[in-house]
């Protein structure tokens, strides 16, 4: 029998469920096998879909705390509401890097123009969770257009450097532990070296097929990377990629619902808060409703 680890400590299959209008939703973290890959807790890709004319996304407002909510675009656009006032369009290759903290509340809903036109839309969400020390800080909202993100072409493979630093590359988005996240489009043929430097990595396989050593990644599929292994993905068909990892976590995360905290008692606070918060239609209250917005998502 080999010492020598297999390349990839697992495989994950995305699990897709249709939200209504054929929006499918494919989530990936947490799962039972990985509950987290360095400070990503949550991952989920949305669409592809086309929206008929007058429909769209409407994710009413909801509270986060302990987390960096992140929001990346393949297609199509989507607006951004929240409880500090800020309402900001997202388009393909920008990035919104909403920091919850200790509480924020935000909706998520297709545009005006984009809902009477229709449109296509996919891309991926995913939540960061927060040092703890980090984790009660303020709220904080940051856009940064495509142009403001390092663009790299690594023997063919164009990446797009989201968070964090790799490939010699660093991102303008402020992050708060030791984190890389990338798009990439992969020719056929194409090797690509993973980022150096992180114990923990995983590979999404947006579309496209490729290897990992002796395994295969398919669409849908993330390959979590075995600490110590060094092989480059090989692309046998052109790809879509998303890598991603950090540094562990300082100590286990629960989550429950949109909250996601180092003590549970942090979450049951949140629950009994925006209960309160609703109770008292969001007037003088710990959690707020974003301007012009009049819904909200209670507490399952």
């Amino acid at each position: 029998m080999s010492d020598i680890p297999a390349p990839l400590r697992h495989i994950i299959a995305a699990r897709s469920k249709d939200l209504g209008d054929h929006f499918m939703v494919a989530r990936v973290l947490p799962h039972a096998k990985q509950r987290l890959v360095g400070p990503f807790i949550f991952f989920d890709e949305m669409g592809p879909v086309d929206f008929a004319p007058g429909k769209g996304i409407d994710v009413r407002p909801h509270p986060h705390i302990g987390l960096a909510t992140v929001t990346y675009l393949f297609a199509g656009e989507m607006d951004h509401r929240d409880s500090l006032g800020i309402h900001e369009t997202i388009y393909p290759g920008d990035v919104n890097w909403m920091t919850a903290g200790s509480g924020i509340v935000h909706s998520e809903r297709t545009g005006d123009e984009a809902r009477t036109h229709g449109q296509h839309i996919h891309g991926i969400q995913t939540w960061v969770a927060l040092p703890r020390e980090q984790e009660t800080i303020a709220p904080a909202f940051h856009h940064h257009d495509a142009a403001e993100l390092p663009s790299l072409d690594l023997d063919g493979v164009e990446l797009r450097l989201i968070l964090g630093s790799a490939y010699g590359e660093t991102s303008p988005v402020q992050t708060y532990s030791p984190i890389f996240y990338l798009h990439g489009e992969m020719p056929e043929g194409s090797h690509l070296a993973l980022p150096e430097g992180y114990e923990e990595r995983a590979v999404y396989v947006v579309s496209g097929l490729l290897t990992y050593g002796e395994e295969s990644l398919k669409t849908g599929e993330m390959g979590v990377i075995e600490p110590g292994v060094s092989h480059d993905l090989i692309a046998q068909e052109p790809t879509r990629i998303m890598l991603l990892g950090g540094a562990p976590l300082d100590g286990e995360r629960f989550i429950e619902w949109n909250f996601v905290a180092s003590d549970k008692a942090l979450i049951e606070k949140a629950k009994a808060d925006w209960a309160a918060s609703a109770e008292a239609g969001f007037k003088d209250s710990v959690f707020t409703l974003p301007p012009d917005e009049r819904e909200h998502i209670p507490y399952p």
